[in-house]
């Protein structure tokens, strides 16, 4: 169930959303309730911290004669637990409130981008969605969120009395894992030696690949001059036909299956199980034909529980603007309803 979008002034329009990842952040304004874009994205690389990177974007905004926006809503990579932010994958920190001034703006919301993306589930469109599981959402239970990119984002959603719904801000993607198969074995107790307790995250993300990778090139006695990129990783596996490469997306995508179905059962996500982040739009197929949806049904005494759950995987290509603009619609109007 979507509940409605507060009716604000059309004065607190154009808005600001960013969405903040480790490796890009997209810019964009909502004109209007769900009338968003074009969307800009930029490196974080390329910028000293986000306050810059927003003022940039802001600067072309102003060139070309549109409003500044005095309302903004980031979300970002990373937990949120007070006004200090230092990004977990990049190195930008920042004051929340000494931001909000510095550019100027009345209200600045700053939420992880998981939960932004779960709060945007409800309006993502059809063409938006690949179901990769068959099974039919049941519409007053709680959907569950993951999603493998720069590290592993995990939230839900979950429907509240009255209508609307709440979404989940945590971090998830630092639960343990528990290996299956030997090559599974292999890359948790490589990372283990290295840094000691082994999170999803640690082998559910970019980087997670290319610990797999080097994991199983050591065990098999393959020589690498350095280890691979994740994107050196999927193309070894997907265009070259490397057996190495391939049996490193087999342990990502067997360990993905075993994850989500956790997190499935922890939220009780009879709604549905959503997939995000950046890796695996590009290999929807590959995931199909692996061991995915054989690891996340294998749950023992609960595999008639997750018998009839669906799993999509997110296509879209800015899925988190929308939940953006909801979060700080819902802000305006909190605000706005304590201020009369």
């Amino acid at each position: 169930m979507v509940a409605p979008i507060p009716q604000l002034s059309p004065d607190t329009y154009p808005r600001l959303l960013a969405d903040v990842g480790g490796t890009n952040v997209r810019f964009a304004l909502e004109t209007a309730p769900m009338q968003i874009g074009p969307v800009t994205p930029l490196k974080v690389a390329d910028f000293p911290s986000l306050e810059a990177a927003m003022r940039d974007y802001l600067d072309e905004l102003n060139a070309t004669g549109v409003r500044a926006p005095l309302h903004a809503a980031i979300g970002l990579a990373n937990p949120v637990t007070g006004d200090q932010v230092r990004l977990t994958n990049h190195d930008w920190a920042f004051s929340i409130e000494g931001m909000r001034r510095a550019l100027g703006l009345q209200t600045l919301v700053t939420i992880n981008d998981f939960t932004a993306l779960a709060l945007g589930l409800p309006f993502l469109p059809a063409e938006g969605l690949v179901q990769i599981r068959a099974g039919e959402p049941v519409p007053s239970a709680p959907r569950a969120l993951v999603g493998p990119g720069t590290g592993l984002g995990v939230s839900g959603l979950v429907p509240v009395p009255g209508g609307g719904a709440v979404a989940l801000s945590g971090e998830g993607g630092h639960i343990e894992l528990m290996p299956v198969t030997d090559d599974e074995w292999t890359a948790w107790r490589a990372a283990h030696r290295d840094v000691g307790r082994v999170s999803a995250e640690r082998l559910l993300s970019g980087m997670g690949l290319s610990h797999i990778h080097a994991a199983l090139a050591a065990e098999t006695g393959t020589p690498l001059f350095a280890p691979l990129t994740p994107t050196q990783v999927t193309t070894g596996a997907f265009e070259r036909d490397d057996p190495l490469c391939q049996r490193t997306m087999a342990v990502f995508f067997g360990l993905l299956g075993s994850v989500a179905a956790d997190v499935a059962l922890v939220l009780g996500a009879r709604g549905g199980v959503y997939l995000g982040g950046g890796i695996l739009p590009r290999f929807v197929r590959a995931l199909q034909a692996s061991a995915f949806a054989e690891r996340f049904e294998a749950k023992g005494r609960m595999r008639g529980y997750l018998a009839s759950v669906p799993v999509y995987v997110i296509t879209d290509q800015y899925p988190s603007l929308p939940g953006l603009a909801r979060a700080l619609a819902d802000a305006l109007a909190g605000t706005m309803t304590r201020a009369g």
